[in-house]
């Protein structure tokens, strides 16, 4: 049995646990470590097993969550699948987690009821005033196996049809995001079908979030994440924005990763940082 959220930990214990020797990595990942320990106290382990980026993320929102997003209180969000599936047929190709071949119609009632389950719990958490309270239903939650994947597939899904929207935007002339153009400027995923088919559907089983992916589950949750990148430590690439221009009123949350593959949270802002 597995955690999926490991307890807190003091961050520098921690990092003099992982980087003891006097290599210039090691060197860089103490710094890196250092700067975080400015602004958080303490280091949350995710469980790395290819949702690690999912599961970071969708942890801090749901622990700082006071109030269910507008996109998720919109009458027809729970219809999404039933809405692209009846334009997109190409959709039908969607892997559902351990049950790959599964027929049409139930692919697209499964992930209804994902998407009805994200907005249950966001709803559930959100509305928990007393902040140790909310912690422990967000521990509670990720201990969950069968709900927690289940709510990935459901951001998965919700990827999709944003990179759907910024597909269909792009090709009819609107402005799009700068990393939308090199999402689809990718061999593997120069439309939708392809994103989905190459990329997508390999999250959790074959693979994490690449880079470019990190914007699109960022403008899908319109949250912006931040993420302090330890190996960049003294480049200007060491906390970065995901998407890089943000909307002012999207809520950050803070990821930190020592290779942009596995992610684990800080927590405990400290007091003067607060202020």
């Amino acid at each position: 049995y597995k955690l999926s959220v490991s307890p807190e930990m003091d961050i520098m214990e921690y990092c003099r646990k992982e980087w003891r020797g006097n290599t210039p990595v090691a060197k860089r990942m103490r710094k890196g470590y250092e700067a975080v320990a400015q602004k958080f106290a303490s280091i949350r382990r995710i469980r790395g097993d290819n949702y690690c980026a999912f599961r970071a993320t969708l942890f801090q929102a749901l622990s700082q969550a006071t109030q269910l997003p507008g996109w998720l209180q919109s009458e027809d969000f729970a219809m999404l699948p039933e809405n692209l599936m009846s334009k997109y047929d190409w959709i039908k190709q969607w892997q559902l987690k351990q049950k790959p071949g599964k027929k049409m119609g139930e692919i697209s009632d499964e992930i209804k009821e994902y998407l009805i389950l994200l907005r249950k719990k966001w709803k559930n958490i959100s509305e928990i005033k007393d902040p140790l309270e909310k912690q422990e239903a967000c521990d509670k939650l990720f201990k969950n196996e069968e709900e927690e994947y289940s709510l990935y597939e459901a951001l998965k899904f919700l990827m999709l049809s944003t990179a759907i929207e910024l597909y269909n935007a792009d090709k009819s002339g609107r402005r799009v995001p700068v990393f939308s153009w090199l999402l689809f400027a990718r061999d593997t995923s120069s439309n939708p079908c392809q994103l989905m088919q190459n990329h997508l559907n390999h999250i959790g089983h074959s693979g994490g979030l690449e880079q470019v992916e990190m914007f699109l589950l960022a403008y899908a949750l319109q949250y912006t994440i931040q993420v302090y990148r330890l190996y960049k430590y003294s480049t200007d690439e060491f906390i970065t924005l995901y998407p890089n221009d943000p909307e002012e009123d999207w809520p950050v949350v803070t990821l930190i990763t020592e290779d942009d593959r596995h992610y684990n949270i800080p927590v405990r802002m400290c007091q003067e940082t607060m202020l």
